[in-house]
This record gives structure tokens, C-alpha cells and sequence, in this order.
């Protein structure tokens, strides 16, 4: 989608004159200036001539909990205003409320969105609860569900990991059963249920150290009813931790591989970057997307290029989990939203 500078500027005056969210037009004003000097330190690069785009038109996203210092100081509205700005095409929510910015509703929010050429493309939510009254998908899978369903969401999912039982084989196999019925429920209402990975995924069962959890929720999930976001940093740790069994024999494996299987099954994919650091336990560190060492021309490349796999059907989704921490992002989190956002709009290949 292609955005007019002019008439983001007019809807940002739009947007102000209203006073939505009740933001005071001093402190905002402030943080945009900041992220638009960061926006312009980040460097012009010329792609080379002669290669398509690997990004797919209409595909670039963000997952906001990147940017949750912002939607609860500023709200959704200044920060959706940035996001059309840096051309973003979707956001993935990880929560629908926001700090003191003030109080807001679904249908304000599915506006909002609509006014700044955005699209909800998917919703972070908790598995389980000791809770009964918490927002998860085992505790209150109706609302889940009808609040995506009225956002307009056409994926909804959880960051949780399936150790709810454990991490035994059998344990792993029922978490499996509770994601088909949430899968088929979410089917019924249109939308499309997912699971998304950290780097625990990958580990081996307490039981029986030759499995990899990860490949029993892959063969104990229907491939209709639960699909999988990548997230394809917390992939590259678990290569880095789980390459050998608990008795130290090998067992590498190739995060790409598992895409390759089954394309159709990960529409989804988080695009968070690292610098690779072996003095840290997971072996990486975080950093803006293009500023670490995993190859996302490489990786997009290779999927895109898949026979039999259409590269609109996946959706890349910016994240850095860190980015609100001044110690490890001092340029904070709006310019990693943009500098993210430039590199992988610019990757030719």
C-alpha cells in the first residue's frame, strides 16, 4: 500500500484537533519529534537494480507489545498516526487497552486502525489461567474470540508456551487436543488459530529426551485448525541451545526446515533481530531488525522462492521484546519501529 506524506499530515492534524484519547498535544509532540529524528539518522540505502522486492506488498507489520511504553503514554491513535508513517501495513495487538493516554473500545480501535491505512492482522492472548475471570483462551475462549471476531482480526493466538500439563510427551500431547478444540472453535467464527514460539519450544521431553517438544505439538495439532507464527529470533537461540540432546548428543536442526515442510502452516512470522554474543545464554542479543547478524534476505528469499507456496499469503511482523528498555535500545522504541521497517522494505534479492 502506498501512503501520501500529505495526507498522513492531514489526519495527524485530523486526529489532533478531535483530541483523541485525550493526549496533551505538548508531550506528544515531543516523542514524535524524537522518533522523526531517528527516522531521518536512519541512513538511505540503494537496492540493487535488477532484483524484486522480498517483501511482499501489503505484508509488513508490528507487533505492538514493541511499542507498549507508547500506546500507554500516547495511546493508539499517535502511535497507529507513526506506523502509517513508517509504512506499516498491519499491527498484531497484545492487549486491546492502554495506560494514560485514557480508556478506549473495540469499535474506536477497528476506526482508528481504518483511518490510518492499518489492518489488525492477529492478537496475542494467554493460554490458561488459575483465574477463572482471566483472558485466556482456556478461561474465557467466547469473549476471545468475539473480540477478534469485532476487530476484524483473521488470526487469533497465543505467545504462551503448550507446558500447561508439563513437558512430557503426553503432557504436550493434550495441550495439543485444547489447541485443536480452540482452532475449531476459531474456525467456526472465521478466524484462524495460532501458537507462537519462544526458544523452550524446541527443548526435548523430560521423558524422553530423543523428542523435541516442538515436533510433538506439530504432529498432534490438526493442520486446518492451529497454525504457527515463527518467531524466527527465538528459533535462532533455540538452534543455539537445543542443537544437543540433554546427554550430549547432537541434535541440530534448521529453523527454515520446518517452514520448507509446511509453508501453508505458518502464515505468520515474527522478524526480530540479533547480534549473535556466545557470553550470553541464549547466544544472541537483541537488536533492530538489519543492525544483527540473522540473514533476513536469506530467510525471506528462501520462503518466498518455495514451489508451491504464494508469498502473499505470509505476513512479516516486526518485534523486539526489549525495545522499551533504555539500556538495551537508548534510541527507544518508535525507532526501531522505523529503522525495522526501512530494512526490510529496501531487501532485494
Amino acid at each position: 500500500m502506498t501512503h501520501d506524506p500529505e495526507r498522513t499530515r492531514d489526519l495527524a492534524r485530523t486526529l489532533a484537533r478531535r483530541r483523541f484519547l485525550g493526549v496533551a498535544a505538548g508531550t506528544t509532540a515531543a516523542a514524535l519529534l524524537g522518533a522523526r529524528t531517528a527516522t531521518a539518522a536512519v541512513p538511505a540505502a540503494a537496492p540493487a537494480l535488477g532484483r524484486r522486492r522480498l517483501l511482499p506488498p501489503g505484508r509488513l507489520g508490528i507487533q505492538l507489545y514493541t511499542l507498549r511504553d507508547q500506546t500507554g503514554s500516547l495511546g493508539f491513535a499517535r502511535v497507529f498516526e507513526e506506523l502509517a508513517r513508517y509504512q506499516y501495513d498491519e499491527v498484531e495487538f497484545a492487549g486491546y487497552t492502554q495506560g494514560s493516554a485514557g480508556p478506549i473500545n473495540l469499535a474506536q480501535l477497528k476506526r482508528l486502525l481504518r483511518d490510518n491505512g492499518l489492518r489488525g492482522v492477529g492478537s496475542h492472548v494467554g493460554y490458561a489461567s488459575t483465574d477463572p475471570k482471566a483472558y485466556t483462551f482456556a478461561t474465557n475462549l467466547t469473549q476471545v474470540l468475539d473480540d477478534a471476531e469485532a476487530l476484524g482480526l483473521p488470526y487469533v493466538g497465543t505467545p504462551s508456551s503448550p507446558n500447561r500439563y508439563g513437558d512430557t510427551v503426553d503432557a504436550w500431547k493434550r495441550a495439543a487436543e485444547e489447541f485443536n478444540a480452540y482452532g475449531a472453535a476459531a474456525k467456526a467464527r472465521g478466524l484462524r488459530f495460532y501458537h507462537h514460539n519462544h526458544a523452550e519450544e524446541f527443548s526435548f521431553a523430560t521423558d524422553d529426551p530423543r523428542v523435541r517438544l516442538y515436533d510433538v505439538l506439530l504432529a498432534e495439532t490438526d493442520p486446518d485448525l492451529v497454525f504457527l507464527e515463527m518467531d524466527i529470533y527465538w528459533a535462532y537461540v533455540a538452534q543455539y541451545r537445543f542443537s544437543r540432546r540433554p546427554d550430549g548428543t547432537p541434535a541440530p536442526f534448521e529453523p527454515l526446515d520446518y517452514v520448507l515442510k509446511a509453508p501453508n502452516r505458518y502464515p505468520l512470522f515474527h522478524v526480530k533481530d540479533g547480534e549473535h554474543d556466545t557470553a550470553e545464554q541464549d547466544g544472541y542479543r537483541m537488536a533492530d531488525v538489519g543492525d544483527g547478524d540473522i540473514d533476513y534476505r536469506r530467510f525471506l528469499a528462501t520462503v518466498n522462492r518455495r514451489k508451491g507456496c504464494d508469498s502473499r499469503d505470509h505476513h512479516w511482523i516486526v518485534e523486539r521484546d526489549d525495545a522499551v528498555d533504555p539500556a538495551a535500545n537508548p534510541a527507544g522504541s518508535l525507532s526501531t519501529a522505523a529503522r525495522s521497517a526501512r530494512h526490510l522494505r529496501i531487501l532485494r534479492g
